[in-house]
């Protein structure tokens, strides 16, 4: 399923930002762009209305949808490795590559297996400007909005954070930081993501998704798309180390794992010169 227009200029953006190594921007065109003010307001929006009856309805729904949309969505989707989640004890972060708004319903199918109720997954504030269907999911549907407001990003959302694992809860956060669409490699990672991890003494679920080119088309410049998640590893802070000693470690082992899962899924060594075969599906320039 693909969410969004103008496909072929998202892909032209993607192989300008490879080109320039810059491998955590925006490449979507049709985003929306906030002013600092804006991005506030829709902060204070959000720690205003999180405890009330009426965001607590709309995120059952929302909840509800999402949930509908995930056994939809990954009725053919493999996942490998879940095993490796049976010793975890409390709340935990996940990570995996971010190419598509709706590719966290196959880490929401995981969580589900392991009969979670919910997974909180942490989107940039401008997802929660969006409009429609996507936007009341992007604003109901567990999601925990990010900044750069950095009075918000250690407060507030430390403490909702904090809230949310001691309640042994599970949050779907992507160190790549932007999505590039149905963009098959892992991309370095902002280091933010095993701060956190490590400034609040939770573990890290390392998952990879990898993408299947499916025979059946999704319009006439692309095919369907199968996932196969893989849970890689747990990776735990070391008590005996510093916060930003256990961040750069940690993320660099994620990113280590995510890289041999690349290479081990499509037999490639993993490097960032564009092909088409990077993006998963599209057949126009590649057949």
């Amino acid at each position: 399923m693909i969410i969004g227009d103008n496909r072929e200029a998202v892909i032209e953006n993607i192989r300008t930002a490879l080109e320039n190594q810059q491998y955590n921007i925006k490449v979507e065109i049709n985003d929306p762009v906030l002013t600092p003010k804006e991005s506030n307001a829709i902060i204070e929006k959000y720690l205003k209305s999180r405890g009330t009856l009426g965001f607590k309805v709309k995120t059952r729904i929302a909840r509800a949808i999402a949930n509908i949309g995930t056994d939809i969505l990954n009725k053919d989707t493999e996942i490998i490795g879940i095993e490796k989640l049976k010793n975890i004890n409390g709340g935990a972060f996940i990570t995996s590559n971010h190419f598509s708004p709706i590719e966290n319903t196959a880490v929401r199918a995981m969580t589900r297996k392991l009969n979670i109720k919910r997974l909180n997954v942490v989107s940039q504030e401008t997802n929660l400007a969006m409009k429609g269907i996507i936007g009341f999911l992007m604003n109901y549907a567990d999601i925990i909005p990010i900044s750069a407001n950095f009075h918000y990003t250690q407060g507030a959302f430390v403490d909702i954070l904090h809230s949310l694992f001691e309640n042994n809860e599970y949050v779907l956060i992507y160190p790549e930081q932007e999505m590039w669409f149905n963009y098959r490699k892992p991309r370095p990672f902002k280091r933010g993501t095993y701060y956190y991890a490590a400034k609040l003494k939770v573990p890290v679920v390392s998952c990879f998704v990898e993408m299947q080119d499916k025979a059946k088309m999704e319009n006439e410049n692309f095919r369907k798309v199968k996932f196969i998640l893989h849970v890689l590893d747990v990776i735990y802070p070391d008590s005996e180390k510093s916060v930003k000693e256990n961040s750069v470690e940690m993320c660099k082992t994620d990113y280590e794992l995510k890289k041999a899962a690349y290479e081990k899924a499509y037999r490639k060594p993993l490097t960032y010169d564009f092909e088409p075969s990077d993006i998963a599906g599209w057949v126009k320039d590649n057949e």
